[in-house]
């Protein structure tokens, strides 16, 4: 019975290190550790770790964060970044941003949206519906590609799960891009970021300060609206994080109960073990 009291413990820590890897607490923290090569110099990504509510078994997301990422999102990173596996009536789901109904209509009406064909077998423009997927900016991959020098940007819906790092190497990215150092060559239609492995991106740096105007007070830096949008690509990536999270706190109590309620029965069968026999009748 002691074993299966140890073995209901062993159960709650592994279940406990599976929530914190899932919610990014574990997830790849650290970059390879393999320098990048390039201009014949070795530089290793800087990805420093950043504070985040969701971290850990106890995390949760941040409601106004989540939204002011969103308006980041939609005035900077939009023009280029697509997030094709969400809808817009996941911003106002629980566990998300947190967007009223009228909130998310009146979002998504201000996307015009490809429908059709219509009765005379033609395709057409119409307002967003809060059910439609996220407007992707480009109509195909040839024409991103035509669009941006041949570079494709890549979809941002599952870019913070996908990445080393999650939301850190995003956040990272964002407020990377410097100067390349002396005797480093950057090659044509490149940026140097600090982040990014190799350390040439063909992204420009696609945040200045007061590029996004705020109505909540929020100083509209740099590192605001990177921190931001970082958390709301971390939400896009795992828009059921919290419910998960419940879903495993009500587990481990559980487990808790139920060795709790197994000690007490073994206590209780084998209390009189070793002790006098029963008299005959």
């Amino acid at each position: 019975m002691i074993q299966a009291i140890f073995a209901s413990l062993r159960v709650l820590v592994l279940v406990w290190l599976a929530l914190a890897l899932q919610s990014g607490d574990l997830q790849a923290q650290e970059p390879s550790s393999a320098p990048a090569q390039a201009g014949g110099q070795e530089h290793e990504p800087e990805i420093a770790d950043q504070d985040w509510t969701f971290e850990g078994p106890f995390g949760h997301y941040d409601n106004a964060q989540l939204q002011r990422g969103y308006q980041v999102y939609k005035e900077v990173c939009a023009s280029c970044h697509s997030i094709n596996l969400l809808s817009y009536r996941n911003l106002g789901e629980q566990g998300g941003p947190g967007f009223s109904a009228e909130a998310v209509a009146a979002l998504a009406a201000q996307a015009q949206i490809t429908d059709g064909p219509n009765e005379k077998g033609e395709m057409f423009q119409r307002p967003g519906r809060a059910a439609d997927h996220f407007r992707a900016p480009f109509a195909n991959d040839q024409v991103a590609r035509l669009a941006n020098n041949g570079a494709l940007p890549p979809d941002l819906s599952v870019m913070a799960k996908a990445r080393p790092g999650g939301p850190d190497y995003i956040y990272a990215l964002l407020t990377g891009f410097r100067e390349p150092p002396a005797g480093f060559e950057v090659a044509q239609g490149m940026h140097y970021n600090v982040a990014f492995p190799g350390h040439q991106i063909a992204m420009p740096p696609v945040l200045n300060e007061g590029a996004v105007t705020y109505t909540d007070g929020t100083k509209p830096t740099v590192a605001n609206y990177a921190k931001d949008v970082s958390a709301f690509l971390m939400w896009t990536a795992e828009p059921k994080l919290e419910e998960r999270l419940r879903l495993g706190a009500r587990v481990m109590i559980f487990l808790l109960a139920f060795a709790v309620i197994m000690f007490l029965a073994k206590r209780m069968v084998w209390s009189r073990v070793g002790g006098d026999p029963a008299p005959a009748p």
